[in-house]
């Protein structure tokens, strides 16, 4: 099995190779990419070094498998270029993501839509992710008809750029702005570019992007995205209206039975979801779950997950292990 890590060097290219090593995946071959500046320099991935190769080199090599992290324009510029030799493409950016011609997976929830005739497969948004984890299961029982998510989202999101402006705040460094404001002891209701509409992108990601996981527009999602200065962990406030009524006790059933989500919810023990407590981790965590008291069948729950295992390295290497056991590369 032959694999190439596009954009090797980056947060979430590191996160990958520490991934795919942690989860053993089959890898008999492993090319390394990134951009020309790092071409010629070295990484480790199992105690062994590995040289990084350019993007027309590793084309040129035929990889079975190409992850993707490189950013939106690399992945419309080279994503077909891999595919057009036969390789299968697993895209972390947003490049493909609603094309119609492209599946939008996360595992747990869609994975069997995947065929070996699915050579660009869109890896979903982070924030997305986490939070179609938790209302798949909840939909398919009790129909959903309107979500509202409030999302307050980890600077290591936006990149390693944010972080260290994040790191350079807390002590005192005056350094290089990721965001237009300061983000240490503040929130930015900007995440990502703002559209026409007043929303900016990665609110419409949230909009957009459940639907087509779950192959299903009876219901609407709005959202409203807020970065946080913690370095890592993304939470998500989220009110749900159903069709049909549910019991509480039901719900938490439901969560705990769905494999890759923990409920930590006992308020008597001060027991709910915090992104220190997901970091590293590849479990989806849900707490806070109530019934919300102004409006019949409507539930409020809390959901924290690693933005950079789950929402995107994990879910990404989830994808090929499931194509692997399939042979569907």
């Amino acid at each position: 099995m032959k694999v190439a890590v596009i954009g090797a060097t980056g947060m979430v290219g590191e996160v990958m190779l520490k991934v795919l090593a942690e989860r053993n995946f089959p890898i008999t071959e492993l090319l390394l990419v990134a951009s020309e500046r790092s071409v010629g320099k070295t990484l480790n991935y199992k105690n062994k070094p590995y040289t990084i190769i350019g993007l027309e080199e590793a084309v040129a090599q035929q990889p079975q498998i190409a992850i993707f992290s490189a950013g939106g324009d690399t992945s419309l510029e080279w994503a077909p270029k891999f595919a057009a030799v036969g390789t299968t493409v697993i895209d972390n950016s947003s490049a493909w993501r609603m094309d119609p011609d492209k599946k939008l997976v996360v595992p747990e929830i869609n994975a069997s839509e995947l065929s070996k005739a699915d050579k660009i497969i869109a890896n979903p948004n982070c924030s997305t992710i986490q939070l179609v984890m938790a209302l798949a299961p909840l939909h398919k029982k009790y129909k959903m008809k309107r979500v509202i998510v409030s999302t307050y989202q980890s600077v290591s999101g936006t990149g390693v750029k944010a972080v260290k402006q994040l790191e350079n705040e807390l002590a005192g460094i005056q350094g290089e702005m990721a965001y237009p404001y300061p983000i240490g002891r503040n929130a930015l209701p900007h995440c990502d570019v703002f559209m026409e509409n007043g929303y900016t992108k990665e609110e419409m990601k949230l909009t957009r992007e459940p639907q087509k996981i779950l192959d299903d527009r009876s219901f609407s999602i709005s959202a409203t995205a807020v970065r946080i200065p913690t370095s890592g962990g993304h939470s998500e406030s989220v009110n749900v209206e159903f069709l049909n009524d549910f019991e509480l006790n039901e719900v938490r059933r439901i969560l705990n039975d769905t494999p890759g989500i923990t409920v930590q919810d006992n308020p008597d023990t001060n027991t709910y979801p915090m992104p220190i407590y997901a970091h590293d981790k590849d479990e989806v965590f849900v707490g806070r779950i109530r019934r919300d008291e102004t409006q019949r069948n409507t539930l409020n729950m809390w959901i924290v997950a690693d933005n950079l295992r789950k929402g995107a390295a994990t879910n990404a290497v989830q994808i090929a292990e499931y194509l692997v056991a399939h042979n569907l590369v």
